[in-house]
């Protein structure tokens, strides 16, 4: 009773307008937006001149608290309608700037380019996150995750460009505030600034120029001070879309034609919180997953995609320490079922934040897909509570079930304490979580699943412990558990050293031991991971050698391959594998790994090999192969996985890209490709291709194909 009062009293405590630092954090005033400004890269405005200015960053990376090779200068203008930030990027050395890519939605590694974080809620916890390369191209994200990763796959109505000259070069971001949810009231957001120099590994920051500080952590940023009161208009954003398909489903049947209209519209119900209604549903242009190898007895795990789940995804995280092992919800539950997809008729979500409580909730009405699923409703909904200065504490909730079996629910809570201040100025967090579900065919009892983790994670040394207990019966209908019935604890310890000598940037060595036991404590499987040396040479070149312990008790025989049966008992057994890696600044990088060691009761050999060549900023191709060979009592077998991509990159807004994948398991080569075209940052259109053929007898027989044209254009009022 004591704890829940303490609980109680936290989450009721109000909290400061803006998250409160214990030391003096260095703050920019933004300028105003001039009436005649043109995007266009080249900070000759004289608004760019007149506005308070960041003259220059301070080194993180590789000589830490150091003045930068090069300058830096940092503008921000702000009217009702959104902000502008202006960078400028002074560069003694112009020809030797690393920028290859051009497509939007480029991850940037390996290039020169500049990343900004915002956080308009000025609460440490969340955040945007922007980034551009001297071409141009775009990246875009949300803080996950507590701000130790990043959600790439958010896509924001926002614009750059970039400019270079014989003294650097510059960009200019343009951010729309209908593209951001921010908090009322507020003159002021946190704010950050990084750039990177690629060719000596450089790296510079604004606020918290320290290494084992992230700039998605947006509680160690500095502040955007004077920004005017935001006008949001109506709110309400109205996003029709025309698709226009033909194909052919399977080798054999009519080819037919199919015409489709489908709707998005999303309202503002204040500044903070986002309605949005779907309505037919298309996903056509998201690419198709990357094909993998499963030699285990447990399902794979792959993401998400689809844009509609992708919007607000960080507001339904739970737990800290919950990865791929178990996650309450997963959307792609919802409209893929068997590896089907199923329409959905049409969905409601809400999205945001109400003063210190963040708000998430999901509804879908999913169609009958014959033989697949039938029609079904499903739902979620998250609340999460901000608590002292950067934790949390939360609850979820599921119904529904995309097999439409009945009774299905779950329900649970968390909380994540977490600072960045611990022992003065190092990270640190502890979660616990505890979840329950049930379904009519679970036989009424359900089961519960729990757990927590301590993490110490800064830039020395990381460590941490976590802990989980997932029930017999734990099997959530929207959630992902590929594993039931253990017990799973994980320790990990890493450490970094510099020496700052030879030619060596760095040298880690890292350490995971896993265990997973039975619910009556009995192990049942182990994996004991050791990174003996890492080294990254100042050039970016990296090599390392893994040794790997494993161990399995499987309790019946299982299917490794088809025709091949390892039987239930115990197996130990041990593995390594080197690796080397090329720095993806250089024209044509490649990373190659090679496994070999005992696997079960038999023999392993795996060659996975990667590469990019990048002949020109407008083209890129790349490639990878993995060949692995079993020998085991029961027979032999060799599985093999090839893929190519190709991108053609006209602009940061128009690019052509093919993707090809092959697997010796199904025998099936298939075929993505897509044309898209931002026209306006409100409009795109998208021409994708797929096609597929299956080998036989040395021939490719033509599958499945189709052909999607799909336009859409967002109206805002």
């Amino acid at each position: 009773m004591r704890s829940l009062c303490v609980v109680a009293v936290l989450t009721s405590a109000p909290l400061p307008v803006c998250l409160a630092q214990d030391e003096e954090v260095p703050a920019l005033r933004a300028g105003t937006i001039p009436a005649d400004f043109r995007l266009d890269g080249l900070l000759d405005e004289a608004a760019w001149r007149e506005a308070e200015a960041i003259e220059n960053l301070t080194m993180v990376d590789p000589d830490e608290g150091a003045n930068p090779s090069e300058r830096t200068v940092v503008r921000v203008l702000a009217d009702p309608s959104g902000i502008v930030i202006g960078i400028r990027c002074h560069d003694s050395r112009p020809e030797e700037i690393v920028s290859r890519v051009v497509e939007r939605d480029a991850v940037l590694e390996g290039e020169d380019r500049v990343r900004v974080a915002i956080d308009p809620f000025c609460d440490g916890r969340y955040g945007y996150l922007f980034a551009v390369n001297p071409h141009g191209a775009r990246y875009d994200a949300l803080a996950s995750r507590q701000g130790e990763s990043e959600n790439r796959n958010w896509d924001g109505i926002w614009e750059a460009k970039a400019s270079r000259d014989a003294g650097g070069w510059s960009v200019e971001i343009r951010i729309p505030i209908l593209t951001l949810s921010f908090r009322e009231g507020l003159d002021e957001w946190f704010f950050n600034v990084e750039r990177r120099i690629e060719r000596n590994k450089e790296v510079q920051r604004w606020a918290s120029p320290r290494r084992q500080y992230r700039l998605s952590q947006t509680g160690r940023a500095g502040r955007l001070l004077g920004l005017p009161r935001f006008a949001l208009g109506a709110g309400t954003s109205v996003r029709p879309s025309a698709v226009a398909k033909y194909g052919r489903p399977a080798a054999g049947e009519k080819s037919d034609a199919d015409f489709e209209a489908s709707l998005d519209v999303s309202q503002r119900l204040g500044p903070e919180l986002l309605g949005s209604l779907t309505v037919n549903t298309d996903f056509s242009e998201t690419e198709v997953d990357s094909r993998r190898t499963n030699l285990t007895r447990f399902p794979l795990f792959f993401p998400e995609k689809r844009t509609f789940f992708l919007e607000g995804a960080d507001l339904f995280e739970f737990g800290l320490g919950l990865d791929t092992d178990l996650i309450p919800f997963h959307s792609r539950r919802i409209g893929l079922v068997g590896g089907e997809q199923v329409p959905l008729r049409f969905g409601g979500k809400l999205n945001g934040r109400v003063a210190e409580t963040n708000v998430g909730a999901l509804g879908v009405r999913m169609e009958e897909e014959g033989g697949v699923a039938g029609e079904t409703s499903m739902g979620v909904v998250r609340v999460k509570h901000n608590v002292l200065e950067e934790s949390s504490a939360g609850v979820i909730a599921t119904a529904g079930d995309p097999l439409d079996r009945a009774g299905s629910w779950l329900a649970g809570s968390d909380f994540t304490y977490q600072t960045t201040r611990f022992l003065g100025d190092q990270n640190l967090l502890i979660g616990v979580w505890g979840l329950a579900t049930d379904r009519d065919d679970l036989g009424g009892n359900g089961d519960a699943a729990y757990g927590g983790k301590i993490d110490y994670p800064n830039d020395a040394l990381d460590l941490f412990f976590s802990w989980k207990r997932i029930g017999e019966e734990f099997d959530p209908s929207l959630g992902f558990v590929p594993r039931r019935g253990i017990h799973k604890y994980g320790l990990g310890l890493e450490y970094t050293w510099r020496p700052g000598s030879a030619g060596i940037r760095q040298l880690s060595f890292d350490f995971r031991p896993e265990l997973v036991t039975r619910l009556d404590g009995h192990w049942e499987s182990y994996f004991y991971h050791l990174e003996a040396a890492a080294v990254e040479l100042d050039s970016g070149d990296e090599a390392k050698v893994h040794f790997v312990w494993e161990g399995d008790k499987p309790d019946a025989d299982f299917e490794v391959h088809p025709g091949v049966t390892i039987p239930r008992g115990q197996y130990n057994w041990f593995w390594w594998h080197p690796v080397i890696e090329t720095a993806p600044k250089r024209p044509v990088s490649a990373r190659v790994q090679y496994d070999l060691g005992e696997f079960y009761d038999g023999r392993l050999r795996r060659i996975d090999v990667e590469g990019a060549i990048n002949p020109h900023p407008f083209v890129t191709i790349a490639g990878a192969a993995e060949r692995t060979s079993i020998e085991l009592p029961d027979g032999n077998f060799r599985t093999e996985l090839y893929s190519a991509r190709v991108r053609l990159n006209l602009s940061p807004d128009v690019n052509l890209s093919a993707f090809v994948q092959y697997d010796s398991d199904s025998r099936d080569l298939g075929l993505f490709s897509r044309f898209r075209w931002t026209i306006t940052p409100l409009s795109e259109l998208f021409a994708v291709y797929t096609y597929n053929w299956l080998q036989d007898d040395g021939r490719l027989d033509p599958q499945a194909y189709e052909g999607t044209f799909k336009v859409q254009y967002a109206f805002r009022f």
